[in-house]
């Protein structure tokens, strides 16, 4: 099974906690039938950072990041990185989600759309929308 998409933080809560519409959830559901999820090294610290987390939670948490391909800050991430930063007015763990996502040719899954819409070569989809 390849990959395909790199889910942001917010997909990957909303998607945790059952939170998404349903067409939302199937467009989801169809990802995962043939792409494994994957994310940035920032979003797994994001997602670990949930401080209102139940023991529950946190199984579902940890089982989601033991499931997923976690993409590392290697050397053209972080080159990306600073690409992005210096071009734009972005957050510094938004510019490395993106850069994940350039680097490794990935769709990035996000309902912020607006933080990433003026990266050049950025493909992005928004769950919410589907």
């Amino acid at each position: 099974m390849g990959v395909k998409y790199l889910w942001d933080t917010n997909t990957a809560i909303y998607y945790l906690q059952q939170q998404f519409p349903s067409s939302a959830e199937q467009f989801i559901d169809s990802t995962l039938s043939d792409s494994s999820p994957a994310i940035s090294a920032i979003t797994e610290i994001e997602l670990l950072c949930w401080k209102t987390a139940t023991e529950k939670d946190l199984e579902v948490l940890h089982n989601f990041i033991n499931d997923s391909l976690v993409f590392e800050l290697e050397k053209d991430i972080k080159l990306k990185t600073a690409d992005i930063r210096k071009a734009h007015k972005i957050k510094l763990p938004d510019a490395i989600i993106a850069a994940t996502a350039l680097v490794h040719d990935l769709i990035l899954l996000t309902r912020n759309v607006s933080d990433f819409k003026n990266i050049d070569g950025m493909e992005f989809i928004n769950p919410h929308e589907k």
